[in-house]
């Protein structure tokens, strides 16, 4: 005889549990992260009065014991236990200019003011991309026409006394605004149907990325002109310029590759399916998608290439770094090399910060509208 199976639900009503409370505040913060043991604290007091001594003793040389102005001798340099800021004051016209004529240096700055300037409007995005691009375009020419002169009563000046900071803007907007279609070109020829065109973009590609950016550069500054009938004369400027707009594309088209790898194939077929046109469907549908899942690595690039600009002081091309050298040659300024390469580390740092911060809200833009495009 079988026996009707027992059931062990339970009927009656279960207990509501509060979760645990977890303490909030300084003092909470404090004991779970830095005080959280004996060892934890006694750790975190040794390092903070290490820290402490080590940014009061940057505080007074950079600071409290720092020179701020000095006659041209800089004399008032020689017995200050700090820094002495006055090299700044004294040769900020050759840092920032180079040797470019004293008399027409208003049109450095001018450009500079230029770059800064249209550089903040686009980073509101006000304007539409379309318009920005344009802005740029018309800034890279401008900064070009003003340092060379020429035309409108200006005085000529060729490339080899360009330098400072319109020659770092002028090299690097010329970097980018030849490297990035000659990088979607070699991403799209990488991945193309066509054996001929794929072989000669992976070969462009792999080659140069195997080579350092300075043989590069010194290929095109200095070698190559060996190569070149005697009639046929180019600005160094613009050799090295070339070679540093394959260096860029060939990096940034990996990038842009990666982009393009990332779109689903059917993307692709629904374009084909409307008779959309390979270059149609790749300027209007695939290209817009693969730039915006790259941004980040892109403007890695983009601020690598910002960065290499200092190779052309090794081929005799003042930039900012180059001129600061030149600056620092002044037997009476020698020793206060570090303050002069501080404010170089400074100019480059917050260039270099603004033009990420400027990616990354790019970057929260594409997600905000990636995510109200999947609602």
């Amino acid at each position: 005889m079988t026996t009707a199976p027992r059931s062990f639900a339970y009927s009656g009503t279960a207990a509501t549990r509060t979760p645990p409370e977890v303490p909030r505040g300084v003092r909470a913060f404090l004991h779970r992260h830095l005080f959280n043991s004996p060892l934890g604290g006694v750790a975190t007091f040794v390092l903070g009065a290490v820290i402490a001594i080590v940014l009061w003793r940057v505080l007074q040389w950079s600071v409290v014991d720092a020179v701020w102005y000095s006659p041209g001798d800089g004399s008032a340099c020689r017995d200050a236990a700090g820094a002495c800021w006055a090299v700044i004051a004294e040769k900020y016209r050759v840092i920032l200019f180079g040797a470019y004529p004293y008399q027409q240096q208003w049109r450095g700055a001018l450009v500079v003011a230029l770059w800064l300037g249209w550089g903040a409007i686009s980073a509101t995005r006000l304007l539409s991309v379309t318009l920005r691009l344009a802005g740029w375009a018309v800034v890279f020419v401008a900064s070009i026409l003003l340092l060379g002169g020429g035309f409108l009563g200006l005085e000529a000046v060729g490339t080899d006394v360009w330098g400072g900071l319109p020659l770092t803007f002028i090299i690097f907007g010329g970097t980018v605004a030849g490297g990035l279609p000659l990088a979607v070109l070699l991403a799209l020829g990488r991945r193309s149907q066509l054996p001929v065109v794929r072989f000669i973009c992976v070969a462009t590609i792999e080659g140069v990325r195997g080579i350092p950016l300075l043989a590069l550069l010194f290929f095109a500054a200095l070698i190559l002109p060996l190569f070149l009938p005697p009639q046929l004369t180019v600005d160094k400027l613009i050799r090295a310029e070339v070679g540093m707009i394959v260096f860029f594309a060939s990096y940034a088209a990996e990038v842009i590759r990666g982009g393009l790898q990332a779109i689903p194939e059917g993307q692709d077929e629904a374009a084909k399916a409307l008779g959309l046109g390979y270059w149609l469907r790749t300027r209007k549908i695939i290209l817009p998608q693969a730039l915006a899942i790259v941004v980040p690595a892109l403007f890695n690039d983009i601020i690598r290439a910002f960065k290499n600009t200092t190779f052309f002081s090794i081929l005799g091309l003042f930039d900012v770094l180059g001129a600061t050298k030149a600056a620092l040659q002044d037997p009476q300024w020698v020793r206060y090399g570090t303050e002069g390469y501080l404010f170089v580390f400074l100019l480059y740092f917050l260039i270099c910060s603004a033009m990420s911060a400027y990616g990354s809200s790019i970057e929260r833009d594409n997600q905000r509208r990636a995510r109200k495009a999947a609602r």
